[in-house]
């Protein structure tokens, strides 16, 4: 259903061109030795990954965005609306965002590339005899 859209290829683990490669060699951000791997270029359209030296230095803007998203709504939702303290909420907060570093990491990513590589469709036409 989503397939064609930046968002597959976000939330998927996706090339953002052909939407059929993998982007990162391990599937899940929790295994610890291999989070941040990524493969060079896509197994099935040979997009580069690896485009240029410091490209996703710009993925740590992405990463940070929702590491704030994170922490306002977290705020609003338990000390606005719940009214909760501030000490309690930091509590939870902190370990929360330590535990979501990789998570946040890859999908900084592929946010990242998703900006620059549009989607192309890998369909064969077939010829006419």
């Amino acid at each position: 259903m989503l397939k064609g859209t930046k968002l597959y290829s976000i939330l998927f683990n996706k090339c953002p061109r052909c939407h059929g490669g993998d982007f990162f060699v391990t599937k899940t951000a929790y295994d610890f030795k291999s989070f941040d791997k990524m493969h060079k270029r896509c197994s099935h359209c040979d997009e580069d990954f690896e485009r240029e030296p410091g490209f996703y230095f710009g993925a740590m803007y992405t990463s940070y965005g929702l590491y704030v998203a994170t922490i306002v709504t977290s705020f609003v939702g338990f000390v606005v609306l719940l009214g909760g303290d501030e000490l309690r909420l930091l509590a939870f907060l902190i370990p929360a965002l330590i535990l979501l570093m990789p998570l946040y990491f890859r999908i900084g990513r592929r946010i990242w590339i998703n900006i620059f590589v549009k989607y192309k469709s890998t369909k064969v036409k077939e010829s006419i005899n």
